[in-house]
């Protein structure tokens, strides 16, 4: 409804009054108070302000100016601030950390280290809490999942946390997906967000990604990485189709399969000569 209040999200409130100690705010119901330390410097009595309204550690309902990292229904990669006999709490901004129950989590989250959470407004306690079971959340259907996943697609991701596989993904906040370790050639960051590209839609719903390019399109762009890199180096590079993998990988970041590809590629084209210890352009 529009004129109810929305614990775990901005609002924009009216200004009722001032008090020595802040501000109180038409919270429609009831009375909100926005502390003094998040008071605005300039603002008007019946003017309309924007607040995040959240509970305070005495349980009331309070506003503050301050913006928390993330809002309920969303996903945010978090630190954990501290642990206790109820469950964690993770730094998101306010000065209220944000819980997360022991049931909510599905490893033990250890203090100085962040993981990916779901937030939401707990049902029944009405209480802002977070959740690092996160595929709870994903949503069951996806319209038109085939062609919006399709091989090739460039596709936003959140990379965060590291498997024996590779690296798991969120996936357009709707999707987990995976970066194959003996598949990435370059450095990822855990809780960056990234473009990366669709490989393949498993029939359990989970995406192989690749940080490249997919098909001709990547295999154009792997061909261009070599031929730039030999030109570069004077005309040629001491590779080869035998050389090891770290070798290939040391020089031009990618895997000895993709390097045989582009220099059979170039090769065809009539643009490079192949030798027993290096390639050379023609």
């Amino acid at each position: 409804m529009e004129n109810e209040l929305k614990i775990g999200e901005y609002n924009h409130l009216r200004i009722i009054k001032e008090v020595p100690f802040g501000l109180y705010l038409d919270g429609y119901e009831d009375e909100i108070l926005l502390p003094l330390q998040y008071v605005p410097e300039t603002y008007e009595i019946d003017s309309s302000i924007d607040v995040f309204i959240y509970r305070d550690s005495e349980d009331r309902i309070i506003a503050t100016t301050l913006k928390p990292y993330a809002t309920i229904k969303q996903f945010a990669y978090l630190e954990v601030k501290s642990v206790t006999p109820l469950g964690v709490f993770l730094e998101w901004g306010l000065a209220k950390d944000l819980f997360v129950p022991f049931s909510q989590q599905y490893q033990k989250m250890v203090v100085g280290k962040f993981y990916l959470v779901y937030i939401y407004l707990d049902a029944q306690t009405d209480r802002i809490v977070a959740s690092a079971r996160i595929e709870n959340f994903l949503p069951a259907f996806i319209e038109d999942e085939e062609n919006r996943f399709a091989a090739g697609t460039k596709i936003e991701a959140v990379p965060f946390e590291y498997t024996d596989l590779g690296i798991k993904c969120l996936v357009d906040n709707c999707k987990i997906g995976m970066l194959f370790k003996n598949e990435i050639f370059t450095s990822v960051i855990l809780g960056q967000s990234t473009f990366v590209y669709i490989e393949n839609l498993r029939e359990d719903g989970r995406l192989d990604l690749r940080l490249e390019p997919v098909g001709r399109v990547r295999l154009d762009a792997q061909v261009e990485k070599v031929l730039q890199a030999i030109k570069d180096n004077k005309g040629v590079i001491y590779l080869h189709d035998k050389s090891p993998a770290e070798d290939i990988y040391d020089q031009l970041g990618m895997s000895k399969k993709d390097f045989k590809k582009a220099i059979g590629g170039l090769y065809k084209s009539k643009l490079i000569a192949l030798h027993s210890d290096c390639v050379s352009l023609l």
